[in-house]
């Protein structure tokens, strides 16, 4: 259809300029008519020109179409060529091209901003380390994690040894967990790889995802394997053995009422009684201790509701005041801001903070002007942490890791399980627990929700 408007406009044109130029050769051979020879020989001109102009429009709205596409310019118009019935269709046909193109950019540019806003808002920190050592936090949990600007592979370092070795020798397809050490404490990673290559220069896109919970939450998990099989087992065996050295104990003692105090034989039983009195205290002991621990055993779970850091404070302190005056041990108490609130059971709450300040009191139990500092914030990442800090003599750095272990205590009459127990309620409230040292000398316990 527009190559046979486009044959038909062109023979009309050549027909007009072929009857001009008839009447013009005609003027010229049998009159005189020098202005009529004039104006035939200009509209010959024009309609010549008209003529080229006809034929070159096609190719120069085509070589404009051509161009917008090159430039990804779909704002270009046709209107003006579709107003000549010649060229109607081919305009109708580069506008539709036009249109198309310019709903795919914009579903492009939808999508694309769909995966930003999903890399931007995903937990998992993403981080792209080109071939020159160039590193790039491309979301917002990746800034979260580093604490601060980190724009070259050799800064790794700052963040400890073994994570950078481990980014370092982290292969595409592969994974490994590496421990990362920052200033607001150790956290264990899950790191996988994988290349990419843009305008060809290859890229390493690294994931990286804290499991610290998951770890502790496990490993919580297997100490409560084991000490509920110890449980069970030790209790099966003192408990008779708690029942027949009591048993035994009554007997020899019944047996030593009826003799008199001169009999031969006498001091004997009497030392037997004493064994078996010291057998059965000693199982009862025993089983108290079992029955202590089996507190690590029991399934937490957490009644979630809003509280007032402040308030929980307040309430703690009156709670061990008599415990603080006695020990001549000041308590102090920050929270920033003032209406800091935080999502917790209440109870399982009270308890955790309970522990750590009986613990920060039984540090200052030999020394002077003891100092326990409990503090609620904010950090710049969002996360809330509670710390509670002592200015006592601190933990070894080779000691803080094993605190969390059941039965490890640092302490002269310690059980092992207060912060192992502190630690199974931070980990009920997502929480991780953390030790370190307190500014001036001491040891700070963290827990960043």
């Amino acid at each position: 259809m527009v190559s046979s408007r486009f044959h038909r406009g062109i023979a009309l044109r050549i027909a007009a300029i072929a009857a001009t130029v008839a009447v013009l050769v005609w003027a010229v051979l049998h009159t005189d008519w020098y202005v009529t020879i004039a104006l035939l020989a200009i509209t010959a001109a024009v309609q010549l020109w008209r003529l080229m102009d006809f034929a070159a429009r096609s190719g120069r709205e085509m070589a404009r179409f051509l161009d917008a596409i090159a430039f990804d310019d779909t704002s270009a118009g046709f209107s003006a060529l579709s107003r000549d019935p010649a060229f109607a269709e081919l305009a109708g046909a580069m506008t539709h091209v036009l249109d198309q193109l310019r709903r795919g950019r914009a579903e492009r540019e939808e999508q694309a901003q769909y995966l930003q806003s999903l890399i931007a808002h995903v937990p998992v920190a993403l981080v792209a380390v080109e071939e020159g050592g160039t590193v790039q936090l491309l979301n917002l949990a990746a800034r979260r994690l580093f604490e601060g600007p980190c724009t070259a592979a050799a800064q790794f370092s700052r963040y400890g040894t073994i994570f950078a070795t481990g980014m370092e020798s982290l292969q595409p397809g592969g994974s490994m967990i590496v421990r990362m050490d920052r200033v607001s404490g150790p956290l264990q990673l899950k790191a996988a790889a994988t290349d990419v290559t843009l305008g060809g220069a290859r890229r390493r896109l690294i994931s990286l995802q804290n499991i610290e919970t998951e770890l502790t939450a496990h490993e919580l998990a297997a100490w409560q394997s084991v000490i509920r099989v110890m449980a069970h087992e030790v209790m099966n065996s003192l408990t008779p053995i708690s029942s027949l050295a009591a048993t035994a104990q009554t007997l020899v003692d019944d047996e030593l009422a009826k003799l008199p105090p001169d009999v031969a034989g006498r001091a004997n039983l009497a030392d037997a009684s004493e064994a078996l009195e010291t057998v059965a205290r000693r199982s009862e002991g025993l089983l108290h201790f079992v029955q202590n621990h089996r507190r690590l055993t029991k399934r937490m779970v957490a009644n979630i509701e809003i509280v007032p850091v402040r308030r929980v404070f307040a309430r703690l302190q009156r709670l061990l005041a008599t415990e603080l005056a006695t020990r001549d041990v000041e308590l102090v108490q920050n929270v920033d801001p003032e209406t800091l609130e935080i999502p917790v059971d209440i109870e399982l709450f009270d308890q955790a903070l309970i522990n750590l300040v009986r613990n920060a009191i039984e540090a200052l139990r030999d020394g002077a002007a003891g100092r326990i500092m409990l503090s609620a914030f904010r950090e710049p990442g969002g996360r809330v942490v509670v710390a509670v800090a002592d200015n006592g003599p601190g933990i070894a750095a080779d000691q803080r890791e094993k605190v969390f272990v059941p039965f490890f205590t640092t302490k002269r009459q310690g059980s092992g399980v207060g912060l192992t127990l502190v630690r199974q309620i931070a980990t009920v409230h997502g929480a991780v627990l953390s030790v370190g040292e307190t500014p001036g000398g001491g040891a700070t316990v963290s827990m960043r929700f």
